[in-house]
């Protein structure tokens, strides 16, 4: 079984040899966008950077980074990307402000930007946190790319590379089509139709043709399954014997679990046997149930049970203004201390909707909400002191004791996570059979009785409904909201009002088209083969 024994072992944390060896970066341009608005920045060129062999790893390092750091000097001061400040264009907190801010979990004080749009539905093309994301995720595809350029066994042969990277490269490789993957389901995910470029894409030559969300979606199912099921030799290292922070088959079957459970949405076509299928790969890889939901999101939660793939964060190395340091800060003001939560200040940003906050009941303890000195109604979005807090990620440990910065937390974020496995089982065999099978109902019982209530959920019980519900419950503030509104035919229309939906306090319907996002008005105008999402 993988424990918090396991994971509290492991000897080479990754968030320490992100720093240590990943502050690389390289100079060759976004190949998948041309002059976009928010473009990357390089500074080394490929000959110089694989004259060691050592670099192959320290590039790995950079790919794992990317859905981390912000740059090459943290904090601030030398970005991955341009246009927008470093602190806001930092992968996870892009991510997680698309998923959430739209919906009824999460609204946002700050006026940066258009975030405010993200509050209202109300967001165009020339939106520059959706143009961010945009860029992020085809920086990440940008950087993978050269990376499986570099290492193919000509490469090697040519830099006469030792023996024991080559036994490691394939593997490597392995993990970094995960990560391209990864990016590519966050871009089929948000943006439907985007270009697909693969490693052997000309650098410099014609703008990439866009693809269809069918063709993306094909891809990043095809990378999946090789590096899993494949007979070839870049494979995974099965499930949870993969170093803290990177990628076994575990977190690419959690990965193939949800493109499957969103391919009704995706293509079309609905693909809940093979959702159900990966989601039980998981659940029955060995991985047990962490018993305290709270130490999930802790900053001592790489000793946590239950996570399956996570972003690595540590307050003196992994430095930026995203990820759990902005969830663990943002959530913060008002009356709250910030102390109590192990940092320096609050931001005053992030509350939670009247209706994110009826999906608990009472006893909950997965309901982790501050409401001295807030209003449960939002009248001023940019109050702070309007909606409930919800300081459900801090920067203190589960004894207690706060972490190593006050300004950048430990907390790791989670991005794939057992319960969620759980949650997909049941709603695949819901969906598949009409009812919920007695796994389904073992399975749900075991989440609601680690969150205190009593387990004694039947069959009958577990309705579509109580799913989403319960995945809202589970999974709040985990950058899954978005996407399951859209899956349960929730999110776009007038059937389900929320505070602010659609620029309306009480919540009104918004169209269709708003399930994607606008491909940004910059990348349309750099590459003529673009076509835009409707209704933009």
């Amino acid at each position: 079984m993988f424990s918090r024994d396991y994971q509290s072992t492991v000897t080479s944390r990754l968030r320490t040899v992100l720093v240590a060896l990943a502050l690389l970066v390289t100079g060759f341009g976004l190949t998948a966008c041309d002059d976009v608005g928010v473009s990357p920045t390089g500074q080394a060129a490929a000959d110089n950077i694989f004259t060691e062999d050592g670099a192959y790893k320290s590039y790995l390092a950079k790919l794992y980074a990317g859905l981390n750091v912000t740059g090459q000097q943290g904090g601030s001061g030398n970005a991955d990307i341009s246009g927008i400040d470093e602190g806001f264009s930092q992968y996870i907190r892009l991510w997680w402000q698309m998923q959430e801010l739209p919906t009824d979990e999460a609204v946002i004080a700050f006026n940066d930007g258009a975030v405010q749009e993200l509050n209202t539905n109300t967001w165009a093309a020339t939106n520059g946190f959706s143009s961010a994301m945009y860029s992020r995720i085809f920086f990440q595809v940008s950087q993978v790319n050269e990376f499986l350029r570099q290492s193919t066994p000509d490469r090697l042969d040519a830099r006469n590379v030792e023996t024991n990277v080559r036994q490691q490269m394939p593997q490597w490789r392995a993990e970094a089509r995960f990560l391209r993957a990864l990016s590519y389901w966050h871009g089929v995910d948000l943006f439907g139709n985007i270009p697909l470029v693969e490693e052997d894409f000309t650098i410099g030559s014609t703008p990439p043709q866009q693809a269809t969300r069918q063709q993306v979606f094909n891809f990043v199912e095809e990378e999946l399954l090789a590096i899993t099921d494949g007979e070839g030799e870049e494979n995974l290292p099965p499930a949870g014997q993969a170093e803290y922070g990177r990628a076994d088959r575990a977190a690419a079957w959690m990965l193939l679990s949800k493109l499957y459970l969103n391919a009704e949405e995706y293509i079309g076509q609905a693909r809940y046997q093979e959702a159900r299928q990966y989601a039980q790969r998981v659940i029955d890889a060995g991985f047990e149930l962490e018993p305290d939901y709270q130490h999930l999101f802790l900053a001592d939660n790489h000793t946590a049970d239950g996570i399956i793939f996570a972003i690595p964060h540590d307050g003196q190395n992994t430095q930026h203004f995203g990820g759990t340091q902005f969830l663990t800060h943002a959530a913060v003001g008002g009356e709250m201390d910030p102390a109590a939560y192990g940092i320096d200040t609050g931001y005053q940003g992030l509350r939670t909707t009247s209706a994110g906050f009826s999906l608990f009941d009472a006893g909950d303890q997965r309901g982790i909400f501050f409401t001295q000195g807030q209003s449960l109604e939002i009248a001023t979005l940019t109050d702070f002191q309007d909606g409930y807090a919800v300081p459900k990620y801090q920067n203190i440990t589960s004894n207690g004791n706060p972490g190593s910065n006050p300004t950048f937390p430990d907390t790791d974020y989670p991005m794939f996570r057992l319960a969620e496995a759980y949650l997909t089982y049941a709603e695949a065999t819901v969906r598949l059979e009409g009812s919920a099978d007695s796994r389904s109902v073992e399975l749900l019982n075991d989440l609601r009785e680690r969150a205190g209530l009593p387990g004694d959920l039947a069959a009958g019980d577990i309705t579509l409904e109580f799913l989403l519900d319960e995945r809202g419950r589970e999974l709040f503030w985990e950058a899954t909201r978005r996407t399951d509104l859209i899956r349960f035919g929730q999110y776009t229309g007038g059937d389900y009002l929320w505070p602010w939906k659609g620029n309306s306090q009480a919540g009104t319907a918004i169209d269709a088209e708003l399930a994607l996002y606008p491909l940004p008005a910059s990348e349309l105008r750099a590459n003529p083969n673009l076509e835009q999402n409707p209704g933009y």
